[in-house]
Formats: structure tokens, C-alpha cells, sequence
């Protein structure tokens, strides 16, 4: 047997044992059903029901609009009731139920987004299987998480279908409020999307005007002198007969963060107008728009003692600390369709992101003194993409097939100056942040990268009574040329091709309505972007492959689905944190991620949902040479992914018929269990426990003159736990607690 063949066998039988723990479907609805009437019975698409139902308290705010502008590729999930969502369109770039997707797929929607009241993509993510969103700690800089182990933070993020890189330090922040869902493929998914971590990748649909003219208005104060305000806004143009529409969307923030001293912002500007125009049933045009402007700490780092003690030496200083972006995107999102059967669809996006990121870091402390140092980094990203779509429908006897082409096309260039230099020493009597001057750095080294990638790939979904086969095959090229100046020497332009050819095969069966078991097997192709900001010469490409296989259940008749999932994941290498520089990342060996998920979300009535999430993971290093002590620790864990994680969050909204109507509950928990705080694997990550909180109340339940007004308020960490986590040899704190409260008025 050969080894991929006894792998998925394994899968295959673990899989086989979960299945009879789930529920069985209701024998009325057993008898010759095929997997094409169970996608219309449990998984069309289908209007939500608005949260706070009675009360007056939703719009298309709360995920209840409809607003995908495209039946594909890019054009976000559908069919979603509160917490749930039946079709998305990630994991085949087709309108596919996830029953029918032979890939774990997990859809954070609106409601759930607006329910946590969400800051950032990190948090957005917190809730769902396989994904480490907290190994950094506190870090309000970037939205730098892991899938299965592997890191997504670079390659692994899209906005609408397409890519969004980001590089160095110029990497593109998603404000979450912009978002109308945000969905994650776990696995390869490079035989549709070309260049990703082997992981998975996070889809962020854009909020997208409708034909209902909606608007949204929040003030915000929390935690941390925060003071935020939200607007979102929308409907048809007047004049236009229904034929265009438009959506403004917004977010406004002052805030200081827990970080000590001057200096330690996390402010934000971001607004995002969108437009649509739909001339006829058939075309579709959507132009989507977005800038934002950030102001963050250069460091939100604490000094680390020898034995992993960290300390509570803020490692950065208000007197050189402002990290600013400044970002902004336009791209549009169109679609014809011929037929029926024939639809063409095109996305376009071009983004750009300038960083300017000055920084003092700790490097040892002597006595009651803190030796420093300090680097600059002055960056930008110019990056567009567009990716043309063909989808057509055929049947051949009693099968029915959806076929799929594509043409995309990436393009980046990047541009880095950086320097170095000497910090005063911090007295650690006085703390005296901010209080003495720190010079910038002088620039004395730059790089430049460019990188073209082409993707050309085609997929088959064909449906045969209760099976479904998706085969799906891509070949890309990729090239890239990077330069690199130190000190007034030139390292010469150095150029890199890369091409390779990958694929996914997978199979659905319906063992009974809303019952599915899957198997896929799936390759991947990871080009690394950047370049190696000491040596300024680019990274090799990775490759690995997946073999995954699982049960999806959806229960007829209801808004409950629950899915299990088991993998085995092989890369050749990974980029890792240099532990002798913050700023930089080294390639290192190969790899290997086997593991389990398990996932349940359901929508029980308006306002009340629950999602829960289970995963054990086990990512151990097949190849590898350790970065400090230069010994093998081949077989070790990669440290600070937890192995064994679980969450799950419940909202509650009294009935109508309640004393208590008007107000809805709810909390969350979140337990990563202990992980090495190095990959020497010598010490070990305590297990976290934190607590979220939810307590929202909607006005109209005392009279319908105040329909539309609710108020809000999230604690997130509510026991204030004192945690850190730790990883290759670099320890993070994680935030205290917080409370954000809310004034919301939607009409």
C-alpha cells in the first residue's frame, strides 16, 4: 500500500468511527433523495432571519441582505440565518453548499461579527477550528494567525477571491466592520487559488450596497480611553429605476492601548464607498473602494528573561514608536450571465500599502538599566490582480457537471529602505518612557522585489446520484526579480522562476439527507514572498500535499449543521521568526501537520446562536536544524501552537413573549491547551482559559417609537487573566481584560 493510499485510509476509518455520534436524520426524508434534492432542500441559498426579529433591530447590517453582487468566485456566502451559512463559493469559486465541498469550510457571518463586536480579523477568527489566532499575544500591528500550524499571515489572506499580500511590514489590515463575512478554507488550496499556505486561507467578502435603502450608526467607548464611531449606509440611487445603488461604509477611532507610556495608539481611519450597477437580470457591476490610515506602536513587545520569564519592561518607548499605514484599494466585481448555463464573472483589485515603521526594542538589562537599540523601516506595496472566470453548465446522461475555467494574474513590487542604530539606555527605576529623545535611524540599506505570477486552472464538479466528484487542476508561473543595496554595495538584481502544476481531487457521498462524508487529497505550491532583510536575497518555493476526509451533516428542516474533519498535511519548509532579529524570517526544513476538527454551528430561533469548535492538532518537524543550538530536532512540536484547542460562543434573545424581551445574552469560552515555548521543545506554554461576555438591549421592546435603537456591550477576557505565550524562543502578553460598550441606531 502505498503511503499516500494507507494515509487516507486512516483518515478515512477515523472518520467512519465519529459518524454514528452524529444525529440521525428524520426517516421521513430517507427514502431516494439525491445529493442535488438535499442541495435544494438543506443547503439553497435563503434569506436570514433578522436578528432581534419583533424588535425592529436589524438591516442589512446584521448579515440579513443578501449582498453577494456575484453567483461565484468572489462573490461571498449565501443562504445565511444568524450564525449560519449554507452555500459559499471559497473553496470551488461556484455556488457550492458546503455539504457538497470535499474541504472543511467555516463562515463567520455578520451577525456573529456584529454579535462579538469584532476589532480585528485575529478576533474575527477566534472562534474557529483549526486556526491559532492568538500566538503574538496583544499585537494591534498586524492580523498574523496560523492554520493547521502553518503561518497565513502573508499568503494566505484574500479580499473577494482575490489575493492580498502583504510584505515586510507593508502588509493590508482588514477592518472588520467593512466585512459582510469572512470565511475559512482549511487545506491546500492551491489547485484553485495557485500561490497559499498549505493551511488553508481566509476569504473577507466586502459589505456590497443592495436595493433596500438601510442605514447604520454606532458610538463606541471602552477600555483604554477607546472612543470609536461606525456608519453604514445604503440603497438605490434615486432616478437610477432600480438599477443602481450605492453603500457607504466607516469607521472612526481614538484609542490608547494597555501598552505603558506615551505613545502606544490604536488609531484608525477607514472608509470604504461601493457601487452598483445592474443594468438588466443578467449583468452585474460592482465597484468597491476602500482607504484606511492606522496609527500603532513600532513595538508591542516585553522584555523576555533568560528561562522564558517575560517581564513587564514594555520593550518599546513613546519617543519612537508611531507605526503608520497608510492603505487603499479600488477594484470592481462583474458578472454576465449568458445563460442559465453559461456565466462569465471578473474580479479586479488593485492595492497599495506605504508603512513607515520606526521601533525601539530591549535587548538586555543590566542591573537597573535596559540597553536598546532601534531600526527603521520605510515600506511599500503596489499590488493588483484580476482573475476572469468561465462557468458553464452541461448534463451528460445522469450526470450533471459544473465546469469551470480561469485565467488570474497577480502583479506586486515592493521597495524597503531600512537602518539601524542605538537607543539611551532605559532606567528602570523611573521608567522613563518618552522622556528622553531617540533619533531615527539613518537609512542605510534598500531592496526592491517584483513578482508576476499567471494561473491558469480548470475544475469538474460532477454530480452522479449521491456522489459528487471535484476535480480541480492549476499550473502557475511565477517570477520574481529582487535587488538589494547595503551600506552603498549592490547585491546585483537576482531573478527566480517557479512553476508547478497542482491539484485537488475530492468525493462526496450522501449516506442519508444532509449526511455527508468527503475525501480529498490536494497539492500545494508556496513561492515565498519577501526577501531576507539581512542577506536581501528572496526565499525559495515550498511544496506539500493534503489528504483529508470527513462527515458534514446538516439537519433537514433546521439551521444546525455540525462537521468533522481528520488531516495530514506534508510541506518541504517554512518560514520561521529570526531569533537573532524581530524584523526578519529564515526559511528552515520540512514538516508535517496531522490533526482533527470538529465543528457545530446552529441558528435556533432570531437572535439566538451557538457555535462551537474543537481541534487537536499535532504539527511536529520532519527535517529541521535548530536556529539557536544548530542540533536536529527533527520529530519535535513547533512551539507556541497549541495542540488541543476548543471554543464555542452563545448568543440568547428572550422571546417576545418574555418579561425579559428586548435583551439578549450571551459569553463565549476559549481554552488553548499547553504548547513549547521553544522548538527545542525545553519548556512549555501554560493552558489559557479566557471568557467573552455579550449583554445587548433592543428599545423597541419597550415601545416601537424607539425601533432601531440598541445598546450594547462586550467584555472580552472578563477575568482578566495574566498570560503569555511563547514562540521559537520568543515570548508575547496577551491583553487584560476589556470592555467596549455601544449605542447603535439602524433604520
Amino acid at each position: 500500500m502505498s503511503k499516500p493510499t494507507a494515509r487516507l485510509g486512516l483518515l478515512l476509518a477515523s472518520t467512519a468511527l465519529a459518524t454514528p455520534m452524529l444525529p440521525h436524520a428524520a426517516a421521513a426524508q430517507g427514502a431516494n433523495v439525491q445529493l442535488n434534492e438535499i442541495s435544494v432542500e438543506a443547503a439553497a441559498p435563503g434569506r436570514a432571519v433578522p436578528a432581534g426579529a419583533g424588535f425592529g433591530g436589524a438591516n442589512v447590517s446584521s448579515g440579513d441582505g443578501d449582498s453577494a453582487t456575484t453567483s461565484g468566485g468572489g462573490g461571498g456566502p449565501s443562504g445565511v440565518t444568524g450564525y449560519t451559512a449554507r452555500v459559499s463559493p471559497t473553496a470551488t469559486k461556484t455556488n457550492t453548499p458546503l455539504i457538497e465541498t470535499p474541504q472543511s469550510v467555516s463562515v463567520v457571518t455578520r451577525e456573529q461579527l456584529n454579535d462579538r463586536n469584532v476589532q480585528s480579523l485575529n478576533e474575527a477568527l477566534a472562534y474557529t477550528p483549526g486556526v491559532s489566532s492568538n500566538v503574538f499575544g496583544f499585537d494591534p500591528r498586524f492580523d498574523a494567525f496560523y492554520i493547521r500550524g502553518f503561518d497565513v499571515t502573508y499568503n494566505g489572506v484574500f479580499r473577494d477571491g482575490l489575493r492580498q499580500t502583504g510584505v515586510g511590514f507593508a502588509v493590508p489590515r482588514i477592518e472588520p466592520y467593512g466585512a459582510e463575512a469572512v470565511t475559512v478554507l482549511r487545506g491546500p488550496a492551491s489547485g484553485l487559488y495557485g500561490l497559499g499556505s498549505p493551511g488553508g486561507i481566509v476569504d473577507v467578502t466586502s459589505k456590497r450596497p443592495v436595493f433596500t435603502r438601510f442605514g447604520e450608526v454606532q458610538l463606541q467607548a471602552g477600555s483604554f480611553e477607546r472612543f470609536q464611531g461606525n456608519f453604514d449606509l445604503g440603497g438605490p440611487i434615486e432616478g437610477s429605476d432600480n438599477t443602481m445603488a450605492y453603500r457607504l461604509t466607516g469607521i472612526v477611532r481614538q484609542s490608547d492601548t494597555f501598552l505603558p507610556g506615551p505613545g502606544v495608539r490604536d488609531d484608525r481611519i477607514n472608509i470604504a464607498p461601493a457601487f452598483t450597477w445592474k443594468p438588466s437580470a443578467d449583468t452585474t457591476f460592482t465597484l468597491l473602494t476602500e482607504f484606511q490610515q492606522s496609527n500603532l506602536p513600532g513595538n508591542s513587545s516585553f522584555f523576555t528573561f533568560p528561562g522564558f520569564r517575560v517581564s513587564r519592561i514594555y520593550s518599546g518607548d513613546g519617543a519612537l514608536n508611531n507605526y503608520r499605514t497608510d492603505q487603499y484599494r479600488i477594484g470592481y466585481a462583474f458578472e454576465h450571465v449568458f445563460s442559465p448555463d453559461l456565466i462569465l464573472r471578473q474580479n479586479f483589485r488593485y492595492t497599495g500599502v506605504n508603512a513607515d515603521f520606526p521601533y525601539v526594542q530591549v535587548d538586555s538589562v543590566t542591573g537597573m538599566s535596559a540597553q536598546r537599540s532601534t531600526g527603521l523601516f520605510k515600506q511599500s506595496l503596489d499590488a493588483f490582480a484580476v482573475d476572469t472566470q468561465l462557468e458553464g453548465h452541461v448534463r451528460t446522461g445522469p450526470v450533471a457537471h459544473t465546469l469551470l475555467t480561469g485565467l488570474d494574474y497577480y502583479h506586486y513590487d515592493f521597495s524597503s529602505l531600512a537602518g539601524f542604530g542605538a537607543a539611551p539606555d532605559l532606567d528602570l527605576t523611573t521608567l522613563n518612557y518618552g522622556r528622553q529623545p531617540i533619533v531615527r535611524p539613518a537609512i542605510d540599506r534598500s531592496s526592491r522585489q517584483a513578482q508576476d505570477q499567471v494561473g491558469l486552472y480548470v475544475q469538474e464538479q460532477a454530480k452522479w446520484g449521491r456522489l459528487v466528484l471535484t476535480l480541480t487542476g492549476r499550473q502557475d508561473w511565477v517570477a520574481s526579480d529582487t535587488s538589494s543595496v547595503t551600506r552603498g554595495v549592490a547585491s546585483g538584481v537576482q531573478s527566480q522562476n517557479d512553476g508547478r502544476f497542482t491539484y485537488r481531487a475530492g468525493l462526496n457521498y450522501a449516506l442519508a439527507p444532509g449526511l455527508v462524508p468527503y475525501a480529498s487529497y490536494a497539492t500545494t505550491f508556496t513561492p515565498q514572498v519577501g526577501v531576507n532583510v539581512v542577506t536581501g536575497r528572496p526565499y525559495k518555493a515550498a511544496t506539500g500535499d493534503q489528504l483529508e476526509a470527513g462527515v458534514k451533516y446538516l439537519i433537514p428542516g433546521t439551521n444546525i449543521s455540525a462537521a468533522i474533519a481528520g488531516f495530514d498535511i506534508n510541506q518541504s519548509s517554512i518560514l520561521r521568526q529570526d531569533p537573532t532579529n524581530f524584523a526578519n524570517t529564515v526559511p528552515t526544513g520540512a514538516v508535517n501537520s496531522r490533526g482533527f476538527e470538529m465543528e457545530a454551528t446552529a441558528n435556533f430561533a432570531p437572535g439566538t446562536n451557538l457555535t462551537v469548535a474543537y481541534t487537536h492538532l499535532d504539527f511536529r518537524f520532519v527535517r529541521q536544524t535548530s536556529v539557536y543550538t544548530g542540533a536536529a530536532i527533527d520529530g519535535n512540536s513547533l512551539s507556541g501552537i497549541p495542540g488541543d484547542t476548543f471554543t464555542s460562543f452563545l448568543s440568547y434573545l428572550f422571546p417576545p413573549s418574555s418579561p425579559l424581551r428586548g435583551l439578549t445574552i450571551g459569553g463565549g469560552i476559549r481554552v488553548n491547551a499547553n504548547s513549547f515555548a521553544d522548538d527545542e521543545n525545553t519548556v512549555r506554554n501554560p493552558t489559557v482559559t479566557l471568557f467573552d461576555a455579550l449583554v445587548a438591549y433592543d428599545f423597541a421592546a419597550l415601545d416601537p417609537k424607539y425601533k432601531g435603537f440598541r445598546a450594547q456591550i462586550n467584555a472580552f477576557n472578563i477575568f482578566d487573566r495574566d498570560y503569555t505565550n511563547c514562540q521559537a524562543g520568543l515570548c508575547y502578553r496577551g491583553a487584560p481584560a476589556t470592555v467596549i460598550g455601544s449605542l447603535i441606531y439602524r433604520w
